[in-house]
């Protein structure tokens, strides 16, 4: 499917980002007067308001190029939310979305660097490095940035995974976000990305995060995950200022509906 584009910086969009999420209530009233109301998830839906200024004149091109490709409104295509987390599940490592290797085993409710109790431990029973992982199908040759608090009661060392980058850190006792940038193998159709334990390591971990720019932002906690398949353009017409030689700037907003209408 189409796929939002990227900025020559290696970011989706710049700030000030608008986004608006819209929820639907169904309520029936009773022959007795009594109301019945019940959330409708599948008439949610989220608009994102992106203000382009400085373009060069490649970003403008490959904008304009977009919207060519769909057409304006008709097409949908797959969107990566710039402000939120485009992990799915990130405080819920039991969640299918996450592959545990088998001698990893993950217990929750330990205390996080936020203050609450919703980090995990990872203890590898294992005689080999094990990884907790996700794949996520979004385009490979774009630039992502994965970021994780980690620590561990005994000194130790952790692995970052990125498509086929690594990223080796050593752990102490203290929190601390460590983070990877890159891109994945242009010849696949998605991307995977988690932390490898080595062997009888006990690791903490909170904030699992990804994002499709050149560095993290701060933590977003995610359920459904920032990936959007099938949102659409709200106009047919990209309409571009030019304020000097190879300085544009432009309005783009973009819709999507839960129930994928």
């Amino acid at each position: 499917m189409l796929t939002y584009p990227q900025l020559a910086t290696g970011a989706l969009t710049q700030y000030r980002i608008v986004k608006t999420r819209q929820e639907r209530t169904i309520q029936n009233t009773m022959a007795d007067g009594s109301v019945i109301t019940v959330a409708d998830p599948a008439g949610a839906a989220v608009q994102w308001k992106l203000q382009y200024t400085a373009l060069c004149d490649t970003e403008r091109q490959t904008l304009e190029q977009f919207f060519t490709a769909a057409v304006g409104t008709l097409n949908g295509f797959t969107f990566l939310d710039p402000s939120g987390n485009l992990l799915a599940w990130s405080e819920d490592l039991t969640n299918v979305v996450w592959s545990p290797a088998p001698q990893l085993a993950l217990a929750g409710g330990i205390k996080d660097p936020k203050g609450g109790t919703n980090a995990w431990q990872l203890t590898n029973d294992g005689a080999g490095t094990q990884s907790l992982t996700q794949v996520l199908n979004v385009p490979t040759t774009y630039t992502y940035t994965f970021s994780v608090y980690l620590s561990a009661s005994q000194p130790t060392s952790a692995t970052l995974q990125l498509g086929g980058a690594t990223a080796s850190v050593t752990l102490s006792n203290a929190w601390s976000r460590y983070q990877i940038t890159g891109s994945g193998d242009a010849t696949a159709t998605y991307i995977t990305l988690g932390v490898e334990v080595p062997a009888g390591a006990v690791v903490s971990l909170f904030g699992p995060q990804a994002e499709a720019q050149q560095t993290a932002s701060v933590y977003q906690r995610s359920t459904i995950g920032g990936i959007y398949d099938n949102a659409r353009l709200q106009s047919d017409f990209l309409t571009v200022t030019t304020s000097g030689i190879n300085r544009h700037s432009a309005t783009v907003n973009i819709l999507y509906y839960a129930n994928n209408l």
